[in-house]
């Protein structure tokens, strides 16, 4: 609960967040990219570094939220085929591809923080924020959707009371 009232602490404003559910699948695909470039076969079966990576995450994420968790794996496994497919072009494209999708979602999350008028949790904490953020996209998404509204009514009720203390303290 903690980490989610910090998250939607800095991820009030629409644009910010609408922003972060485009930029963060995007940085994902060009880190899976580069790592499906790293392939692996066992007896004819191959599988990469974005498949164990998107595997990995989804371990960690059972750890806090089953049903979050299991959202993100469709997720991930889907971003991780579809820079599997990405990846078996020509390094020149699949590498340029990588680059921009990588680069290219960063900015978007540095844009979204500039209106949000919030330090990007990135910057005070970037290994934490780079593991939390594909969870954090498929918490938005399913908020969005209206799905688990007593948790999110709570978050919401959390994220006030931390900024009245704020405010006050």
């Amino acid at each position: 609960m903690d980490m989610l009232v910090g998250y939607a602490a800095s991820h009030q404003h629409p644009f910010n967040v609408g922003v972060h559910l485009l930029g963060i699948p995007t940085i994902m695909l060009g880190i899976f990219i580069a790592f499906s470039w790293l392939e692996i076969r066992i007896d004819g079966f191959g599988f990469n570094l974005a498949h164990v990576a998107a595997l990995g995450l989804f371990l960690f994420y059972l750890t806090l939220d089953a049903v979050f968790a299991f959202v993100y794996l469709v997720v991930g496994m889907a971003v991780a085929v579809l820079a599997t497919e990405i990846g078996k072009a020509p390094l020149p494209v699949s590498g340029g591809v990588a680059a921009a999708t990588f680069f290219g979602g960063y900015a978007l999350q540095f844009v979204g923080h500039a209106v949000e008028k919030s330090m990007p949790v990135l910057v005070r904490h970037p290994v934490q924020a780079n593991l939390a953020a594909p969870f954090f996209t498929i918490v938005e998404i399913c908020g969005l959707m209206g799905l688990r509204e007593e948790l999110f009514s709570e978050v919401q009720a959390q994220v006030a009371e931390r900024r009245r203390l704020e405010t006050t303290g």
